[in-house]
């Protein structure tokens, strides 16, 4: 993404697990880690998805450190697609590894989007994140977990009004009975061209609201 920009492997459930981290200026009011998913391995994700790298300049404008990676079988990570059970593990793995104890941040795009909210759910009270966003969620393709109704201020769910990959309206049944807001940014489809800093301005927005008081 930048100059800075650190190539790590950490060892993951199915082995090495490559991931990029990027640092918030120094300047920059420290907030904690942002752990950011890709979208589905068989069709292309990667952690070097625009999208991706997107909520990442956004984490990182907004003080936090982003880390993103590649799941199982993706890059040089170890390991084979495994229709997102072990894909959640690695997730989890790297907040665990990454994250620590600090302030939480955990974003994804579509396949990502759902692994995330599978993470979410999985760390129950025990970790749960200070902010989330969830872009183009896999609402049609997977079954995708609610979030708990005290997460939801600290929710961002942005969808295009065009995808033709996850339409829309499977995101909203997804929302729906949780009453959860979904900002739809019209006329854009599953990939946010010519939209993606509309879509960091959205996000840098929303991170602000939801960063620790100076």
């Amino acid at each position: 993404m930048n100059l800075a920009t650190r190539a790590v492997t950490i060892e993951g459930p199915a082995g090495i697990l490559q991931c990029l981290v990027d640092e918030p200026a120094a300047d920059t009011v420290p907030q904690g880690v942002a752990v950011v998913a890709h979208p589905h391995p068989l069709h292309g994700g990667t952690m070097d998805n625009k999208v991706v790298q997107t909520l990442a300049r956004a984490a990182v404008q907004t003080g936090w450190r982003s880390v993103r990676f590649n799941f199982r079988g993706v890059g040089a990570s170890a390991g084979a697609y495994d229709e997102g059970r072990g894909e959640l593990q690695d997730l989890l793995e790297v907040v665990q590894q990454m994250a620590g104890g600090q302030r939480l941040l955990m974003a994804g795009f579509s396949f990502g989007a759902f692994v995330t909210a599978a993470g979410v759910a999985a760390l129950g009270a025990q970790r749960e994140p200070d902010a989330i966003v969830l872009v183009g969620t896999a609402a049609s393709r997977f079954a995708v977990p609610p979030l708990a109704e005290h997460l939801h201020e600290r929710t961002l769910v942005i969808h295009g009004e065009d995808d033709d990959t996850v339409p829309l309206s499977s995101a909203l049944e997804w929302a729906r009975p949780q009453r959860l807001p979904v900002t739809v940014v019209p006329q854009v489809g599953h990939f946010f061209h010519g939209q993606l800093p509309l879509l960091r301005r959205l996000v840098v927005h929303h991170l602000h609201a939801q960063n620790a008081p100076d």
